[in-house]
This record gives C-alpha cells, structure tokens and sequence, in this order.
C-alpha cells in the first residue's frame, strides 16, 4: 500500500481529497494535516510515501514546505493539489520536484489518474532498481511513467469533449471575481474561443455555469458565465 499524506487547510477539502484518496486501489490515507507545521510533523514521524498537497498553508505556503522538507533530507514525494494556477508557482514546484499539479477544482477521475501514474512510477522504479544501474531505455521507461494520456470524452461529456479540458475551464471560472465572456476564457485558457464557447455552453446546460447577457453598444448581447457553486 501507498502510505498518503492529506494537506489542505480546509478541514472539509482534506476529508473530500481523502475520500477519493481511500477510492483508489493500493492508496490509503496515512494521515492529514491542515497546516506546514503538521503536514512536516508527519512527514518526520516517518511512513509518508506520498504528500497531497495544497498551496495555501496558514503557517506557510506548500512550496515552502517542500523546501523544508528537502533541506531536511526528506525525499518523500510530492503531487501539489491547489488553486494556485500562477505560472511562477507552477515552476517553482517542478523545481522542487513535485511529481504533479492538479489545480482545484478538479474531478476525481483527474486525482484518480495522477494517483495511478505515481503507482505506475513507483513498480517501474522497483523493477529498474534491482539492476543497480538503469540504461537509457531504463531511464525513458521510468520518466515515461509518469506521463498521463489525454483523457477520451467521459461519461457524460459530448463526443469530443475531454476531461482535462473541461477542468480547466472549470478552475478558470471558479477563481473568476466576475462572470467571463468565451473570449476572456479562450485567453485565460489558451484554447480557441469556437472551443471556449463550446465547452460553456456545455457546461451551462450541465448547470455548472451560469448564464448572463451584457448588453452593449452593438445590440448584440455578450454572453458571460459564471462558476456556480456546488
């Protein structure tokens, strides 16, 4: 089994992430914690293989605690989950060698499948390590364990919506102060704004988004969405 440490700061989000923790075969939650302080306490005590973890610590930021952990020789793997969706964070986190980043709100199929590549990563390494030294074919076979395939449409979602595409359209409209139009989603995203519309229209029918229209000098109204909470 794959021993899981929790870090949200939110009690009800940490329960949440480790109820889909608990779903997942060969993973089960070691512990939880709700601050930098108790998520390093844990990791001390020994038998984490694994940190969920948030951004937004009371005490210090996630990254921070990465830093601590690793100049404390803690080696103990790292899959940031959080709403920080900042480019600098993101890389920050790659250079502290965090395996994922997974950017709320997300569904569970998404933890689900970064859950099972860190597995997959995990039965490579123990397959190369016994030979004590991995040649390039080794070594792509332990990187490539760590990639996630593009999601097909799921359950739910129309032919030739994906997954993936979805959660990020839906992370954009949940740390939104206001109601976006496609065209703010489509440079927020980078996708094209035909695949933005496409996607909210899709999701405001799903009742995940809102509809509004904003009425401006060229009489057409401007259709605008927003996050609709659960």
């Amino acid at each position: 089994m794959i021993d899981v440490l929790v870090v949200d700061d939110d009690f009800r989000v940490a329960e949440i992430n480790a109820k889909y923790v608990g779903k997942v075969p060969g993973f089960r939650v070691a512990a939880r914690a709700h601050s930098a302080a108790q998520a390093l306490a844990s990791v001390e005590r020994g038998a984490i293989d694994l940190v969920l973890l948030d951004h937004y610590l009371p005490d210090q930021t996630g990254l921070q605690l990465v830093h601590r952990m690793r100049e404390q020789g803690h080696g103990t793997d790292v899959i940031m989950i959080t709403a920080a969706s900042d480019v600098a964070t993101v890389q920050a986190a790659m250079r502290l060698g965090a395996l994922h980043y997974l950017v709320k709100p997300f569904t569970f199929a998404a933890l689900r499948t970064r859950l099972e590549s860190y597995a997959a990563l995990r039965r490579t390494v123990d397959r190369v390590g016994g030979r004590g030294i991995a040649g390039q074919e080794q070594v792509d076979r332990i990187f490539g364990a760590l990639r996630t395939a593009a999601a097909p449409s799921s359950p739910g979602l129309p032919s030739g919506h994906s997954e993936p595409t979805t959660d990020l359209i839906c992370a954009v409209l949940h740390r939104a102060e206001h109601p976006l139009s496609a065209h703010e989603v489509a440079v927020e995203t980078g996708l094209s704004r035909s695949t933005a519309q496409r996607y909210l229209r899709h999701l405001e029918q799903a009742g995940r988004l809102r509809l509004s229209l904003k009425y401006g000098d060229t009489g057409r109204p401007e259709h605008r969405y927003a996050w609709v909470a659960p």
